[in-house]
């Protein structure tokens, strides 16, 4: 900052300099929550724990970092429990033959892949049979060595 010939910082140097400041920390906060966000598969899924759900889809989010969706399945009691069932990102399921449109709330889908550590309800999807038979690749992190 330079100082004035009687000492005092220009208050439009130091408004420049805290604006700038407060954008960058901005900017900081931002960034710093959307990689804390993200996870790696080994973190949150046992590869260990293959699953397979079938039912019907009650929700889907198309967002970032990874789409999801939420589907009803029956245990081997016949319990009714809703799953969330993770994807790929968006883009990575658009190069894989996805649409936003490719599941619809009320479908029918046989889900493969993998159950959380936790034991909650979550599992990260390696493929996803539609109603029509289809069988598309959900882009899992986890990988399962094919390619459909």
């Amino acid at each position: 900052m330079r100082l004035t010939s009687g000492g005092q910082v220009t208050m439009k140097r130091r408004f420049f300099f805290l604006l700038a400041t407060a954008f960058g920390l901005a900017l900081f906060g931002i960034s710093s929550s959307t990689v804390l966000a993200h996870h790696s598969f080994a973190a949150q899924y046992d590869r260990n724990k293959p699953a397979t759900l079938a039912g019907a889809v009650t929700k889907i989010d198309w967002i970032n970092p990874h789409a999801r969706f939420f589907v009803d399945a029956k245990d081997a009691s016949g319990k009714v429990a809703n799953w969330e069932v993770e994807l790929a990102a968006p883009a990575m399921l658009i190069r894989r033959g996805w649409t936003r449109n490719a599941l619809k709330v009320g479908e029918s889908v046989t889900v493969n892949g993998s159950l959380a550590k936790d034991g909650s309800n979550l599992l990260n999807a390696s493929t996803v049979t539609l109603s029509d038979g289809k069988k598309i690749f959900a882009g899992s992190s986890g990988g399962d060595g094919a390619n459909p």
